[in-house]
């Protein structure tokens, strides 16, 4: 009795335009012909994982996908349903698995949201349901190499792949091992995130520790161009701030912190694109 999930050999019995047909113990098995570059003649014998897709087809793929028992891979969500778990893309034909409500955090707006990576396997149950399967820290071993000292102050693609308390941990898609603390972020990092991350320590074991934040003069720029802007729009040019007004004036003219506006206008004036005179405020330059 053939079982879904596994690999098989089928005999091919027949073909239309779009598929191939095979059969395994009186069982019929389709092989959509767009999923192979292979051409099949009846009576010839193939081999694949086979399963019931959504439209409760039985499928053969012939072209295995790197994810499936026993084997882990980088799985991409596909959509959440609250009531069961995470539908993920795993590299089936027309079937996502499934990851239980049960192994996810109580609060749904931790969950992976559609485009997240998950690195995970799937099992299939006695009523032939898939289920994934998370990575444990073990299974993620694998897949980490020590960073070498030159990665300090380097930026690196990542995704999350557990919360560690007061922090995130996340692997780069080098396999570099990167911390990530609670302060070095914009919003809590959830996992299956992918993350732009700074490198601001790295461990002598090879491990990193990582910023989620811009760097200081990213986040200069933004304050500055908003000035800027602000400053194109006035009729005058001109901006009644300066080094000594209240920190509240500016607060509420711009949103923004004492130190943050001199930090701007600092950069705007080395830039050449405003002038300040003395307790009276600053102009755009001509």
């Amino acid at each position: 009795m053939v079982q879904f999930g596994e690999i098989i050999e089928a005999k091919i019995i027949d073909e239309n335009d779009l598929n191939y047909f095979a059969q395994k113990d009186g069982i019929t098995f389709t092989i959509p012909k767009d999923s192979t570059e292979e051409t099949y003649e009846n009576g010839e014998i193939v081999e694949g994982l086979i399963y019931q897709d959504k439209d409760e087809t039985n499928i053969l793929q012939v072209e295995l996908p790197d994810i499936r028992p026993g084997y882990y891979g980088w799985g991409r969500v596909i959509q959440s349903i609250y009531s069961l778990g995470i539908f993920v893309d795993v590299g089936l034909i027309n079937k996502d698995v499934v990851v239980s409500l049960d192994v996810l955090p109580e609060d749904n707006k931790k969950w992976p949201r559609h485009g997240d990576k998950l690195y995970l396997t799937y099992q299939v149950d006695n009523k032939d349901r898939f289920w994934g399967v998370l990575a444990q820290e073990e299974d993620f071993n694998k897949l980490k190499r020590k960073a070498p000292a030159r990665m300090m102050n380097q930026e690196v693609s990542a995704t999350v792949i557990s919360n560690k308390g007061v922090g995130v941990q996340a692997i780069s898609v080098e396999g570099f091992e990167i911390f990530v603390h609670e302060s070095e972020m914009e919003h809590r990092l959830r996992v299956g995130e992918p993350v732009q991350l700074r490198i601001i320590h790295v461990h002598k074991d090879g491990t990193l520790n990582g910023s989620a934040k811009p760097r200081a003069f990213e986040a200069l720029d933004d304050d500055s161009e908003m000035i800027y802007a602000v400053l194109s729009k006035t009729p005058d040019k001109f901006l009644p701030l300066h080094d000594k007004s209240d920190p509240e004036e500016i607060k509420n003219y711009l949103g923004l912190s004492k130190s943050q506006f001199k930090r701007a206008v600092g950069r705007l004036m080395k830039n050449g694109r405003v002038t300040q005179e003395k307790e009276k405020g600053i102009f755009l330059k001509d």
